[in-house]
């Protein structure tokens, strides 16, 4: 029968071994376990680590190897955090406990007779789902018509755009023209004022000569 202190320092034990699975190890066969539980002998000398691995076969089989091989490593953590006269030698064993209860709980499922108030829950979760896909299903419809909104207003104000560009273009080449038709203008009244002085000279050159 296991004592006070030998249940004590297995619970402790199980604690150090999961967190340095968790934050420490780097190894990467070794994902998705659970600690299920410590054996610590009586003489605290040795402890079984059981542990849960979620996976395949394979899965399972590549993380307990890379268990085994950072034993060394999760022995000295245990050494420096838990104050023990002799460091135990863990052995990881795989729990299959978990996985059989998934098991045995699936059968059940289908062997048993289901009781009206397992069907009026497996209805409620239904109308659940439905009603939740039904919202999420009204969200992307009116995200897509605002961005159908968004997509017209940015059309509109390159329209308005375009207007505004042409109406300056417009602007400017009237404005070329009156510049064109006033120094057209300007040309015309200085032909004009040269024309006069020529007339001018003519009428003193032709005047009547002294005798």
């Amino acid at each position: 029968m296991s004592s006070r202190r030998t249940l004590k320092a297995a619970s402790a034990i199980r604690e150090v071994v999961s967190m340095a699975i968790l934050t420490e190890l780097r190894d990467p066969r070794v994902q998705n376990v659970t600690v299920t539980g410590v054996e610590l002998s009586g003489d605290m000398r040795s402890a079984k680590v059981y542990v849960s691995v979620m996976g395949s076969a394979k899965e399972q089989e590549l993380c307990m190897h890379g268990l085994r091989c950072s034993a060394g490593f999760l022995q000295k953590r245990i050494n420096d955090r838990i104050d023990t006269r002799y460091t135990p030698r863990i052995q990881f064993e795989l729990d299959q406990g978990i996985k059989k209860s998934f098991e045995v709980a699936g059968i059940l499922r289908e062997v048993l007779p289901k009781s009206p108030e397992a069907d009026a829950e497996e209805a409620a979760v239904d109308e659940d789902d439905d009603e939740f896909d039904d919202g999420l299903d009204e969200e992307f419809d009116e995200d897509e018509d605002s961005e159908d909104e968004d997509s017209e207003d940015e059309d509109s104000e390159d329209e308005d755009s375009e207007d505004e560009d042409s109406e300056d273009e417009d602007s400017e080449d009237e404005d070329s023209e009156d510049e064109d038709s006033e120094d057209e203008d300007s040309e015309d009244e200085d032909s004009e004022d040269e024309d006069s002085e020529d007339e001018d000279s003519e009428d003193h050159a032709g005047g009547p000569r002294a005798t």
